[in-house]
């Protein structure tokens, strides 16, 4: 039992204490992850020896021993394979050189294994520092950071949850800002995990009487979290104080369920969905609702700018309200094309996405759209059931979009292209129903929460830090 205290007191120490710390995949990374052997595993890594690029005795550190001129003669096709086509630069790049070919090997080997002696920045003298720097698949802080299309590498870990499985369906998960500690909730239960994708400890488990949750999300500042449900009146858990404060109802408000809400980026404002179109403006310091929105459809979904600034929201009438919170005016509203009834929202940078009941996801340019251009900049319609959720990953390359309504019915969009990655989710293994999904922080870890309360754990391989 004392082993366990202080087990439990060591995990509540490093998440609670370091907030501020994100995970990287840095060296000894090999032994950072525990692979669940019984998934597929998507990770294409070139077949080379590295006894291939081992210096040679007597060669200066960093000189090439020789130089085969065939290298530079032949040409290879990266495009036309599909193992290959991640060491492409461009989209549209098909033939590079055999010795471009043979550096950009070397780059991804660097990339999957940061901890080899020769890949790293600190092995290098100044000369080979300078060179490598000019080429930005060389080195992997600058390489790697555009993703390319078709397939997606990941690897599935242990489960999210696996230390203690829901029997009920997953309805949020959330990843603190420390990318360390993440939230799930199922039924009456509020529980957060350490996440390492090897042990994936629990850190606490929380029940909630007479309080079945419908959302929970961190406040992105990483102090508390906000708790909805099926009541008049919402939680708020402080994570430092470890304790909850019930809030609500809402003055001057009749609404009987507060469970649908987002939380502005800065902190400050947590918009929930009231009845008849209204909106609902409250402050996150204060709890007090500080100003309220009315649509002329019902309100279904809701999405903030990244600036806090900007409202999103759609619903009933099938049209996509854009709105100034500064001057509480609605900037724009335009029709959501093909769509009756909006139900899902999200927000990254200048685009945004639009999920409908009709399962179709449409993605637009924001300013474009404000200005009256009602055309999306592409229609995904890889999916025919209601859309529950959307999530941009951290650097909007990724778009998931998912529907609870079906088994497996959940998709990344690759956002540069806007087209769908073609391994994911992986064939011949069923995701379930699935509910909820969240990237990490710098993007190395994805989960999805799921209808047999599974939070199922991804590592994405092009992001290196969690």
């Amino acid at each position: 039992m004392e082993e366990d205290q202080a087990e439990m007191k060591k995990l509540e120490t490093l998440l609670f204490g370091s907030l501020y710390n994100p995970a990287t995949f840095d060296d000894g990374s090999a032994n950072l992850f525990h692979v669940n052997r019984s998934a597929v595993t998507l990770t294409h890594t070139p077949d080379y020896d590295d006894d291939d690029i081992n210096q040679s005795e007597g060669v200066r550190k960093g000189e090439a021993a020789w130089e085969d001129e065939e290298e530079r003669e032949i040409s290879i096709n990266i495009a036309s394979v599909n193992r290959l086509r991640k060491l492409r630069r461009e989209e549209k790049e098909s033939s590079i050189s055999g010795s471009e070919y043979i550096a950009r090997l070397r780059a991804h080997h660097a990339k999957l294994n940061p901890g080899t002696a020769w890949a790293r920045l600190d092995s290098l003298n100044d000369g080979d520092d300078d060179i490598l720097r000019t080429n930005e698949d060389l080195v992997v802080e600058s390489g790697g950071n555009k993703l390319c299309s078709g397939l997606l590498e990941y690897t599935q870990l242990d489960n999210a949850n696996v230390n203690d499985p829901s029997t009920t369906p997953i309805n949020s998960v959330h990843f603190h800002q420390n990318a360390q500690l993440l939230l799930t909730a199922s039924d009456k239960r509020l529980k957060f995990f350490h996440i390492d994708g090897k042990r994936n400890a629990k850190i606490q488990s929380i029940f909630l009487e007479d309080y079945p949750i419908h959302k929970a999300s961190f406040l992105p500042n990483g102090s508390q979290v906000i708790v909805s449900g099926r009541r008049n009146y919402f939680q708020c858990f402080d994570l430092e104080k470890a304790n909850f404060d019930r809030i609500g109802p809402l003055v001057g408000r009749e609404e009987k369920s507060l469970e649908s809400f987002e939380v502005s980026q800065d902190s400050n404002t947590i918009a929930f969905v009231g009845n008849g179109g209204y909106i609902l403006l409250v402050s996150s310091k204060t709890k007090e609702l500080t100003g309220t929105l009315k649509m002329n459809g019902s309100v279904r979904s809701l999405a903030f700018s990244e600036d806090g600034k900007k409202l999103l929201s759609s619903g009933g009438d099938g049209e996509v309200y854009v709105w100034d919170l500064r001057t509480m005016k609605c900037l724009y509203k335009g029709v959501d094309e093909g769509s009756t009834c909006g139900t899902s929202l999200c927000m990254k940078g200048e685009l945004f996405a639009s999920g409908t009941e009709r399962g179709i996801v449409n993605v637009y340019k924001t300013s474009e759209f404000v200005g009256g251009k009602r055309k999306p900049v592409k229609t995904v319609e890889n999916l025919t059931s209601q859309i529950g959720f959307m999530k941009f990953n951290h650097d909007a390359q990724i778009l998931a979009i998912g529907s609870a309504m079906k088994e497996n019915s959940v998709r990344l969009v690759h956002v540069p292209s806007l087209t769908v990655f073609s391994n994911w989710p992986p064939m011949g293994r069923s995701v379930r129903s699935p509910r909820c999904l969240d990237f990490s922080p710098g993007g190395g870890f994805m989960a999805m929460g799921n209808s047999v309360g599974e939070v199922l754990l991804y590592q994405l391989k092009h992001y290196k830090n969690a």
